[in-house]
């Protein structure tokens, strides 16, 4: 079973955050939501409160297959300021493991050094990033080598759904997809 990490910062993007752990959980990917504090529980931006299964500093990159991260700009400059977060980030991209990134994270992404080709993120924070290789909206989800980025809230589903189909292939992608009336969502 695949083990995917999703760390949480006080003013995630609610909708993301839950679609993904919840679409990667019906594909029956284990995956371990953790807080950057010493609090069990993280508030997101639209004051949602999420409880974590475990602290980011107890983690360890030898036991997880993926890395997630979810936007929200206070959650994202977080993640980006993470000690701990950023060191997973580069330790995974050493190794070739895959790293996802929503919304505003691809600036955590960014900030690590491991964004790389083309990518997609929330309008405008693409002028934060600075980087070539920004897709605008030509996609819902962009993937190059072992980054996959999406564009935010709406895309949230399709996103959680390309993580599935790198995972665990297209059968369980088409599926979900089907399960989700998500037939807007390309694979």
């Amino acid at each position: 079973m695949s083990r995917i990490l999703v760390p949480l910062a006080r003013g995630f993007e609610e909708i993301e955050s839950v679609s993904i752990i919840d679409v990667l959980r019906r594909a029956e990917i284990e995956v371990l939501v953790t807080s950057l504090d010493e609090e069990s529980s993280v508030q997101g931006a639209h004051g949602i409160v999420i409880q974590t299964d475990f602290l980011m500093k107890d983690i360890s990159s030898e036991t997880l297959d993926m890395i997630v991260l979810p936007g929200g700009w206070d959650g994202t400059l977080a993640l980006a300021d993470d000690a701990n977060v950023q060191r997973i980030l580069k330790e995974m991209d050493a190794k070739g493991k895959n790293i996802a990134a929503i919304c505003a994270a691809p600036y955590a992404l960014q900030k690590a050094g491991v964004l790389k080709g083309e990518y997609t993120c929330y309008p405008s924070v693409e002028d934060e990033i600075n980087k070539e290789g920004f897709q605008g909206d030509t996609a819902m989800v962009v993937e190059s080598q072992n980054i996959i980025t999406s564009r935010g809230p709406a895309t949230a589903i399709c996103f959680a759904l390309s993580i599935v189909k790198k995972l665990q292939g297209k059968k369980q992608f088409e599926t979900l997809k089907s399960e989700l009336l998500a037939s807007y969502c390309q694979g």
